[in-house]
């Protein structure tokens, strides 16, 4: 069944029957994720002409989040390496470091028997490596992005970097953010090093309740139908992530809300974006004066504006001004689909929640 003929009543039973990955195919996705990480920590830079050490690989993306829909399996790990000093750093060396790990990778597949196609990128200096993994025991290939990055954080505490939530207060010292503030001013190029910050951002989103990552897949799932019928500009796809989990916040209805009227709500969010001034200052504040005064300059920046939770430098609702419009439009022709009507045709309404 189409999404925008469900009625409202079957939201939750439409994504646990076509939205919740399953689970051989998610075993399968997990044994690849694994042969390539244990590939790039083990193997990857072996023969390289300068020594590299891999500190850690952090899966990224949707796997690493937790919200995966079905059928759809992409996975962005993201190689954080000793030899990168500063985000500088990172700017200037990853073509470097992409054209190793694409060799080794050319290697692999001889002496591993699984087959990798690369593909081509336009830029001279690409921030990411994207191929698809193909093997007789995947039933589907695989797509990875891999990034190489400078590791900002270091060691993460390990109980917080699995998900537990012991370490929940966890928060980066302030210098980092001063760093990263400081060199993405010099280099123009803000929001560029949010994957410096893949470990905060996956948390994130990982450790919310099951029922907000069911919404959040529901809300995904109609921006990919969005992006089949409009094709681009569109928000990016994490910007609505966003929107869901601060919705969920903000109405304060814990685990046992109305899945319809969660997604009501995320939708007039989206026909309101030139109201929407959203952050978050779990990973950083308003202490520091460097930091607090950044973001004042970010937060009286022209609407839309959510700030990336793990990264102060990354408007995520930026970018192409004429993106929030087209998407708007489509939200408000949604509302009128019996996905959001109750059994006796009435509208299911959305929660009260402040712009």
């Amino acid at each position: 069944m189409e999404l925008s003929n469900t009625p409202a009543r079957n939201l939750d039973k439409f994504i646990e029957d076509h939205l919740l990955p399953d689970t051989n195919f998610r075993k399968q996705v997990k044994q690849a994720i694994d042969v390539i990480c244990s590939f790039l920590k083990e193997r990857c830079f072996q023969g390289a002409n300068h020594p590299v050490r891999v500190s850690k690989v952090v899966k990224g993306g949707s796997s690493g989040k937790g919200t995966t829909l079905r059928g759809r399996s992409d996975a962005d790990l993201v190689v954080f390496l000793s030899s990168l000093g500063s985000f500088q750093e990172q700017f200037d060396r990853r073509a470097e470091f992409i054209q190793e790990i694409r060799r080794q990778l050319e290697r692999c597949q001889i002496e591993k028997g699984v087959q990798f196609e690369i593909k081509g990128t336009p830029w001279s200096n690409p921030r990411v490596l994207g191929f698809v993994l193909k093997s007789p025991w995947l039933g589907e290939g695989v797509e990875f992005d891999v990034l190489p990055a400078f590791d900002a954080l270091g060691q993460v505490p390990k109980s917080y970097n699995l998900d537990s939530l012991v370490h929940e207060h966890y928060r980066p010292e302030p210098q980092i953010y001063v760093k990263l503030i400081r060199e993405c001013k010099n280099l123009g190029k803000e929001g560029e090093f949010s994957t410096c910050f893949t470990e905060l951002q996956r948390a994130f989103l990982k450790q919310r309740p099951t029922k907000l990552k069911s919404l959040i897949r529901l809300v995904k799932h109609w921006y990919q139908k969005c992006k089949e019928k409009l094709g681009k500009p569109l928000p990016p796809q994490y910007a609505l992530e966003l929107l869901t989990v601060y919705a969920w916040e903000h109405a304060n209805v814990g685990t046992s809300f109305s899945t319809a009227q969660g997604f009501q709500t995320v939708l007039e969010l989206v026909m309101n974006y030139q109201q929407l001034c959203i952050y978050w200052t779990k990973y950083y504040d308003f202490a520091d004066p460097v930091i607090g005064g950044y973001l004042m300059m970010q937060i009286k920046k022209p609407r839309p504006v959510i700030l990336d939770p793990a990264d102060p430098t990354g408007n995520v609702a930026g970018g192409d001004p004429s993106s929030w419009p087209r998407l708007a439009q489509e939200a408000e022709a949604w509302l009128s689909y019996p996905c959001f009507k109750n059994w006796d045709g009435s509208p299911v309404g959305s929660w009260d929640v402040q712009l």
